[in-house]
């Protein structure tokens, strides 16, 4: 059962909550039979946080030789059967009613549901989920969406024969939250009192930046966007001056972007595995660990920014809010196992 806690112990419990993660999915995995999904397409549907994973994982499978897309509810309603063949369907709290609409939809297509826990609407609708028991967790996910994404590498994995160790992981984060600390502090300071800021990245990046910026939103309650890389290029940069900000995720374009964005006179972050760039005036460097495997990679990189997001928000005063914003049409209730 999750407990609602501030979101900065949220951030700072992944190491314990991505260990106990990663052994519940690999016991989880032993106990699935995933031979429906050989030769499948596969879609991956999500909203909210997850479905920024669901791009990640869609990037991850098609790199591992697998045909898959990342869809919104919005995309599949009444027409699951033309989007794919199988389905990874990714909801935390397993009560996300969009997706549990969607799955009804494509009953007769094989489907793997990912959810913090087991004893959910979505995962008894499945019949097949991987908990991710990522545990206590704020209003604005931080374990998990990172348990979403270790569960999604892993099940990868299994389906696409990859090798990567695992447990390298839980130590790589600890090394993050604690060697990034300093840097994300300034980060914070560089950003506070922004009128709004762009994430930027590519790849699996790139769904990392719609995710950041669902954060600074939820957190911090300032405008937010996430952009491609290149797309970015294209105009959306244009509005960037004095007020606003950036953060830049990644090892390539991403830092020239980074660098002149600060040129402009804009506070700027970037998040990169190169060793070969110093912060700057207006531009604050995040260094972070690789470690090969691209969700691995990926869950590094958030937890970069979600330690920026933590000291935005006491910066702004906001710590440890709830959303004013509840809707009550987009969660069905908890799943009991005495109902019928």
């Amino acid at each position: 059962m999750m407990k609602r806690i501030g979101y900065r112990p949220a951030v700072t419990r992944q190491t314990e909550s991505l260990e106990v993660g990663r052994r519940s999915v690999a016991a989880a995995l032993d106990g699935l039979d995933l031979r429906a999904f050989a030769g499948k397409t596969i879609g991956l549907a999500g909203i909210g946080a997850s479905y920024q994973a669901a791009l990640a994982g869609a990037l991850y499978l098609r790199a591992s030789g697998i045909r898959a897309f990342a869809y919104t509810p919005t995309e599949l309603y009444g027409r699951t059967d033309a989007a794919a063949d199988a389905f990874i369907a990714l909801s935390a709290s397993g009560q996300s009613r969009e997706i549990f609409d969607v799955m009804r939809e494509a009953s007769a297509s094989p489907r793997v549901a990912v959810c913090r826990g087991s004893h959910n609407p979505l995962a008894d609708l499945t019949g097949a989920v991987l908990a991710t028991d990522s545990g206590d967790d704020n209003g604005a996910s931080s374990t998990g969406y990172t348990g979403t994404l270790l569960a999604l590498g892993m099940l990868i994995d299994s389906l696409a024969g990859n090798s990567f160790d695992w447990t390298r992981l839980p130590g790589a984060v600890a090394t993050v939250l604690s060697g990034a600390e300093h840097a994300g502090g300034q980060a914070a300071r560089l950003l506070q009192g922004r009128t709004s800021i762009d994430i930027v990245g590519a790849g699996v990046s790139f769904a990392n930046a719609g995710e950041a910026a669902m954060l600074i939103r939820e957190a911090v309650r300032v405008p937010a966007s996430g952009w491609d890389t290149l797309n970015y290029l294209h105009g959306p940069m244009e509005s960037q001056d004095t007020a606003t900000g950036l953060i830049a995720i990644g090892d390539g374009r991403e830092v020239k972007i980074a660098q002149d964005v600060a040129g402009f006179g804009c506070p700027s972050v970037l998040v990169t595995r190169r060793m070969d760039v110093v912060s700057a005036d207006r531009l604050v460097v995040i260094s972070i660990p690789a470690l090969g495997n691209t969700i691995a990679d990926a869950i590094l990189e958030i937890v970069a920014i979600q330690l920026v997001v933590g000291d935005m928000q006491d910066a702004a005063g906001l710590t440890d809010i709830v959303f004013r914003y509840r809707q009550t049409d987009t969660k069905l209730k908890p799943w009991s196992p005495t109902e019928v």
